[in-house]
């Protein structure tokens, strides 16, 4: 489909019937309209027409004898019916080339321009906030914006022309444009099939965002990345970008330029090699949700957003953990429904995480947990968790407090909830395990299990100590024969070789 027809020279506008149905006791006339390439259909009935005719003879000065008469007898025989759709046709077509710029309101609506057509959807819009944008912006809530919207404001701009093309004041594209300079909070949702009873496909429409210029929050759901345009121009305002079902690449959404440039850095950083580009970073953005996109790599577009505190990369197709060492400000992290395995040095990328999702992955061991010692919240809930043992890897962090290990193999284990929490020792009461908060009756069991616990190491240093005695005399002797055997002149060997050699054994058995 070809997104420019708009641009520079007036667009094709048709109107024709194509058909009728007859619905009750009425004959309702099947409309097809068509602007450039995009087309679509609606239906009337004659009363429709005839009360169109009656607000642009009133209105706009047209002719009353323009519209064909009402019938009573007959009105829904054969060739009445025929003959009528030919009239009406011609009546429409004549209409259109008597307003060959842009439909007054009452034909806008009546052929669904306000849907479809960029200056019927435009003028709509922009009567809309003329009447209500100033209560809208003091209200300070989410507005709505449909990407066919914003892709006819994106054309209109394009245009050369008044903003006020239909002579009504209050349509003025004017209206759009100081609502948008001052709005705070956009969301935009896409659809993937098309709109309405068109062919247009709303993901295949370019729109741009350079005139927002006071956004704080913007959510965009169901476009593709390559048709969203100047995102980067909202940089200096931005805190919350969300994006979903849009993209498969980071860098598609933090960097589109990148696609321009061989190499690129982010602003302030020390550059020893050379670089075709510096890219401003996003300074005002804490919270980045890119949940539930195709994303498969955490890449180095993340340089790019500094300031990041809460990150939501859950539901995309990540294996890997990288990258997120440039985040110094993150906080909250989730990367829960993934494609993650292993975590290991994670502590390196991860120094002042305290709420971490890792729940929906595929994790076996949690081995890489052990230094992430700001933690407080960790969800580790249906994975492949199945040995008791792992748990010992996030026992010793210091600030955790809410575990959620549900829906793994392990779960299954008999007292499962006690042995979990005697590995927290001391701090097992301070454990919230599974959103349940550890009752008296479990921490007296978790005591148990810790005296057992304790008293088998007792017992098993005890058993190394008797070991390691009865290993000295081995090898003394052992050192005695050797000498004399060796050197039968020699002097009988006095006691310290063998003493400090068995000293080196005895530390590395404690070793391992």
């Amino acid at each position: 489909m070809d997104c420019t027809a708009f641009h520079d020279q007036p667009v094709e506008r048709n109107v024709c019937i194509v058909g009728s149905e007859l619905v009750e006791n009425y004959t309702v006339y099947i409309i097809e309209v068509k602007v450039g390439d995009h087309r679509w259909t609606i239906k009337h009935r004659y009363s429709d027409f005839h009360d169109l005719h009656e607000k642009l003879t009133s209105e706009k000065k047209i002719d009353k004898h323009l519209l064909p008469p009402k019938k009573i007898i007959g009105k829904n025989s054969k060739s009445l019916v025929e003959k009528r759709q030919k009239e009406l046709e011609v009546y429409l077509q004549t209409l259109l080339s008597r307003f060959p710029v842009a439909a007054p309101k009452v034909l806008s609506i009546f052929l669904h321009f306000h849907f479809y057509e960029i200056n019927g959807i435009a003028a709509t819009l922009a009567e809309d906030l003329f009447h209500r944008g100033e209560q809208l912006l003091v209200a300070g809530e989410v507005f709505l914006l449909r990407p066919l919207q914003l892709y006819a404001i994106t054309q209109q701009l394009k245009l050369a022309k008044p903003t006020c093309a239909n002579g009504d004041a209050k349509a003025d594209l004017g209206h759009i444009l100081d609502f948008a300079c001052r709005l705070k909070y956009l969301k935009i949702p896409g659809t993937k099939g098309v709109v309405g009873t068109s062919n247009i496909e709303e993901h295949s429409l370019p729109f741009d965002l350079s005139f927002f210029k006071s956004l704080l929050q913007i959510e965009i759901t169901d476009c593709s990345s390559a048709q969203i345009k100047g995102l980067p121009s909202l940089k200096p305002t931005l805190a919350t970008l969300s994006i979903h079902l849009s993209t498969a690449s980071m860098k598609e959404i933090l960097v589109p330029e990148s696609a321009e440039f061989a190499q690129w850095e982010p602003e302030g950083v020390d550059i020893d090699c050379p670089v075709t580009a510096i890219i401003p970073t996003w300074k005002m953005l804490t919270t980045l949700d890119m949940s539930r996109n195709y994303i498969s790599s955490i890449d180095e577009s993340v340089k790019l957003i500094p300031e990041v505190e809460f990150l939501d990369l859950s539901h995309n197709e990540l294996s890997l953990v990288e990258n997120l060492q440039h985040l110094y400000n993150l906080v909250h992290l989730d990367l829960s429904f993934n494609k993650l395995t292993v975590l290991e040095g994670v502590h390196t990328k991860l120094g002042n995480i305290k709420t971490l999702n890792l729940a929906g992955n595929q994790l076996e061991t949690l081995s890489g947990l052990s230094k992430l010692y700001s933690l407080v919240n960790l969800d580790l809930s249906s994975n492949r968790l199945a040995q008791l043992d792992e748990i010992k890897h996030i026992g010793t962090l210091p600030c955790l407090e809410k575990l959620s290990l549900a829906n793994n193999p392990m779960c299954i284990i008999p007292d499962y909830r006690t042995k979990v929490l005697a590995q927290f020792w001391d701090r097992a009461s301070e454990v919230c395990l599974d959103g349940t908060v550890t009752t008296e009756k479990e921490l007296d069991t978790v005591e148990v299990l810790k005296a057992i616990q304790k008293a088998k190491e007792v017992k098993d240093r005890m058993a190394n100590n008797e070991k390691k005695i009865s290993d000295v005399p081995k090898h003394a002797e052992g050192g005695s024969k050797s000498s004399s055997s060796s050197c039968s002149l020699a002097a009988p060997p006095s006691s310290s070789p063998p003493l400090s050699h068995s000293a080196s054994s005895s530390q590395g058995n404690h070793t391992l």
